[in-house]
């Protein structure tokens, strides 16, 4: 049985300490390979336009180009954009919350441990859940801003959809959704797109956060 080829990453942070550590905890890891590093936010962009990795563990704060906006011209210039998880100190640090909404995966605090960093970069490269997603409305609620009214996107979702996308924040999976709902996958992966679509996000990360922000998800 041929086995898969590995989850590719690059890390972007700009303490050689911090990639040192990283590098040595995904390269222990059979399917997991570091194909590249970077010490800016600039860098970070040029090196993942050369090696096309799958996943980008992206420092927020750096010299020049931050990893806000390292991370929306990854997501912005490349037609196929690796996963981007930002690495933080802060959970609750308004960059962490400006990188989800510019299009980042994901975060992840950097005293985790090996194995949830681990585990996180297999999710995002390989799996449609949502990462951390107690942690995501934790960040949400604390970061969302007031609307005097729901965005017009609200009164466009079927009631499937709205079913479907407080599952998406729930972490639950495509395969996950369709037993919880009594359909099919597909059925699920179109309700998706339609979810993306109308609320004119890019993947299940940015729907939620919107979700949220709109008021759609305010008590759970």
């Amino acid at each position: 049985m041929t086995r898969p080829s590995p989850i590719r990453v690059v890390l972007a942070d700009d303490e050689r300490m911090v990639r040192t550590a990283l590098r040595a905890i995904l390269s222990a890891e059979p399917d997991l390979e570091v194909a590249g590093e970077a010490a800016t936010g600039a860098e970070a962009v040029s090196v993942v336009r050369d090696l096309r990795p799958d996943v980008v563990l992206m420092d927020v704060r750096m010299p020049g180009i931050d990893g806000i906006r390292a991370t929306e011209q990854i997501l912005a210039t490349l037609a196929e954009p690796p996963r981007v998880v930002v690495v933080t100190t802060f959970e609750n640090d308004s960059y962490v919350y400006d990188a989800l909404r510019a299009g980042a995966a994901g975060f992840l605090l950097k005293r985790a441990d090996a194995d949830a960093l681990v585990q996180a970069v297999r999710l995002v490269a390989r799996s449609d859940s949502l990462l951390f997603p107690a942690a995501v409305r934790t960040l949400a609620t604390a970061h969302a801003r007031a609307h005097p009214a729901p965005p017009a996107w609200v009164a466009k979702l079927t009631a499937r959809e709205g079913e479907v996308l407080r599952h998406m924040a729930r972490g639950l999976t495509n395969a996950e959704i369709a037993r919880r709902l009594e359909v099919g996958p597909a059925t699920v992966k179109s309700h998706v797109a339609a979810v993306l679509a109308k609320t004119g996000t890019r993947d299940r990360t940015q729907a939620v956060i919107a979700a949220y922000e709109a008021g759609f998800l305010n008590g759970g």
